[in-house]
Formats: structure tokens, C-alpha cells, sequence
């Protein structure tokens, strides 16, 4: 049986840094602390979105807050193959369907690795790179990119915005009711094909975890402090995912 936690860390840096209650860096960084690897989509030096893997704390920020872009996965899949033949620790997160791929690829006997931890999250869908280059583009002009945040929360968890810095000391910022890529995507224009047939949404997943904003909180948990910093929703949906939520 699911269940169902409501969860804040308690670092107030490194949760107005995180898309809601910054879990998803306690868990990652467990994993580091023992040895292991962990997964997760980060940008390239072009600000494409990457699957990529990461062995170090230094790097962790990197794959910390949403991206809403499709990843490209790459051979990250061989990666984590090649880490858990070496006895590895490994973390993989992704979106529900990235997860089920990587268990389709891995077979039966990795799945019941011990070493595995398979993190998913409520999906909205993913937009179509090509859509996100053309923004970026339109946005930038002729200036250089030097970060992208789609949840930055100046303006509240709840009204969070899209900013871009840019090389010469500029940024874009909008919030998410004013922002042609956020407008567009929330009223998902330009997702994925699949994603309007998906395949892997539902209560049923194939993660250990899955985790997500924990949005009005107040209907369910009205004694919950919601201070618009942010509250991740923790589905915990198998032993693994047990293990790993009491040992944060």
C-alpha cells in the first residue's frame, strides 16, 4: 500500500533552491555520502536537458529543480548497468516513463537490487526541445545564456517564475501566469505526443519513490505550516522507498 508523507528540509537554503520541499537532496545526497551515484536531468553548456550522473556533492545543485523540457537520456542507461555490476549504490530519477524504460532495459534481476532506488515524480508532461530552443533563442537575442531556473520562488512557491540570467547582467523573470513557455506549457500545448496518451501515469508506478508538490496542503494537513516555501508530496510505494525516507 502507497503512502503518503508531506515533507520539508529543514536547510531553508537548500529549499528555496529545490521546485518545492528540496527532498529530492537529502536523498541524493545519502547516496553520495555512502559511495554512490546518482542520476537526474541537469543542463548542458547550451542549456539542452541532459540525463547525466553524478559522484559528487560539489555537483549536486546542478540536478536540483524541475526542467521542463524532455531529457535527452543518452547512454545513461549503460551507466547504470555499469555502476550496480560494480556493486554500486545508485539513485536514478526521472519521469515515470524514463523509469519504466530503465527497468525494461535492466530486466527482472536488477530491479530487485537492493543497491537500486528509483525515484519518479508527478509528470504534467514534457515539452518538446525544439519549443525550448526557440524560446530560449527569442528570449536571448544575441546574449549568451549563463542560467535557467523554471521554478525560481522570489515570488512564492505558489506563484513561482521562470529567470534566465544572461552574460551581460540581465535576466529575463516572469511568473508563471506571464510567461509564454510556462503559459504554454501549463495549458500544455507542446508536450511530448506520448504524453497525451501516457502510458505511465496513475497510482500503479514502478519507482520506489515518487515525489512532488505538495499542493493545498490545507484541505489535507491543516495543521502543516505552509509558509510558500515549498512542501514536496512523498509517495512511498515499497520498501526501498521505506528504507531510503527513514534514513532522511
Amino acid at each position: 500500500m502507497t503512502t503518503a508523507f508531506a515533507c520539508v528540509n529543514n536547510n531553508s537554503s537548500i529549499r528555496s533552491r529545490s521546485s518545492s520541499g528540496g527532498i529530492f537532496y537529502l536523498l541524493a545526497s545519502d547516496f553520495l555520502s555512502r559511495g554512490g551515484v546518482v542520476f537526474g536531468a541537469r543542463f548542458d553548456g547550451d542549456f539542452n536537458v541532459i540525463h547525466d550522473y553524478t559522484e559528487s556533492m560539489d555537483e549536486l545543485p546542478s540536478f536540483l529543480t524541475s526542467k521542463y523540457v524532455q531529457s535527452k537520456t543518452g547512454r545513461v542507461f549503460l551507466d547504470v548497468k555499469h555502476f550496480l555490476d560494480l556493486n554500486r549504490l545508485v539513485l536514478f530519477s526521472g519521469t515515470p516513463c524514463q523509469v519504466s524504460g530503465l527497468l525494461a532495459f535492466l530486466g527482472d534481476r536488477y530491479h530487485a537490487n537492493s543497491n537500486l532506488l528509483l525515484i519518479d515524480f508527478v509528470c504534467h508532461g514534457v515539452p518538446s526541445p525544439l519549443i525550448w530552443r526557440k524560446y530560449l533563442e527569442q528570449v536571448s537575442g544575441q546574449k549568451q545564456v549563463t542560467g535557467v531556473n523554471f521554478r525560481d520562488k522570489s515570488k512564492g512557491w505558489k506563484n513561482f517564475s521562470l529567470s534566465i540570467d544572461f552574460n551581460d547582467g540581465t535576466h529575463h523573470f516572469m511568473d508563471l501566469k506571464n510567461d509564454l513557455y510556462l503559459k504554454g506549457f501549463l495549458k500544455d500545448l507542446y508536450l511530448r505526443p506520448a504524453c497525451y496518451d501516457c502510458q505511465f501515469k496513475g497510482v500503479e508506478r514502478s519507482s520506489d519513490l515518487t515525489i512532488a508538490d505538495f499542493w493545498h496542503i490545507d484541505l489535507v494537513l491543516p495543521e502543516f505550516e505552509d509558509d510558500n516555501q515549498g512542501i514536496s508530496l512523498v509517495l512511498v510505494q515499497s520498501e526501498k522507498g521505506k528504507k531510503a525516507i527513514e534514513t532522511i
